[in-house]
């Protein structure tokens, strides 16, 4: 069995997006989850040219079933999976997990499959019709990091996360975001 993400063992638990969720999640890790904006965008405005992305996972895969429900596509079927960490003076920020069907890539003229180290947020938020359909939380325990991600990034016992559908004209794609104590400080 191939490996559908080197970020996770399993899919974390993630929430709908309700008041009640809201109420758990600490200050410094609300002004992330509810950026309206590109957090790439956030990131250079903070950094500058010292924010780099780090591609971690790059392969066509099945997505995990709560992804593939979310973005209304059989399980079976492969997408595009890109999983990369965003870091600034070698201090990790945030890992960022996407699943791009390639109904959606092709709608969007490919340039999402061929990022390479550019932010995806570079890249989405310059599409004038992207919307932002739905917003989940999850609060994910270290037991649920994979140990090859371990043994390259020092991961706090707990680390808040948000994942968001966006649409290209009407095609989805699901971002993941996860909020280390790095990206927490600014």
């Amino acid at each position: 069995m191939h490996q559908n993400s080197f970020l996770f063992n399993r899919s974390p638990d993630w929430k709908a997006d309700l008041p009640s969720v809201r109420h758990s999640i600490p200050a410094d890790v609300k002004s992330w989850v509810y950026e309206a904006g590109s957090l790439t965008q956030r990131l250079r405005c903070y950094y500058g040219k010292q924010f780099a992305v780090k591609i971690l996972f790059h392969q066509w895969r099945p997505a995990y079933a709560g992804e593939c429900k979310l973005l209304h596509i059989p399980h079976q079927q492969f997408n595009l999976s890109r999983e990369v960490l965003l870091y600034a003076n070698d201090e990790p920020l945030i890992l960022a997990r996407t699943i791009l069907p390639n109904k959606t890539i092709k709608i969007a003229k490919r340039n999402l499959s061929h990022l390479g180290t550019r932010p995806l947020g570079e890249v989405i938020f310059s599409y004038p019709n992207l919307e932002r359909l739905q917003l989940e939380v999850a609060n994910i325990s270290s037991e649920r990091w994979s140990s090859s991600l371990q043994t390259k990034i020092p991961l706090p016992d707990s680390v808040w996360g948000r994942r968001t559908v966006y649409a290209i004209q009407k095609q989805p794609l699901l971002v993941s975001e996860f909020f280390l104590p790095g990206a927490l400080k600014i």
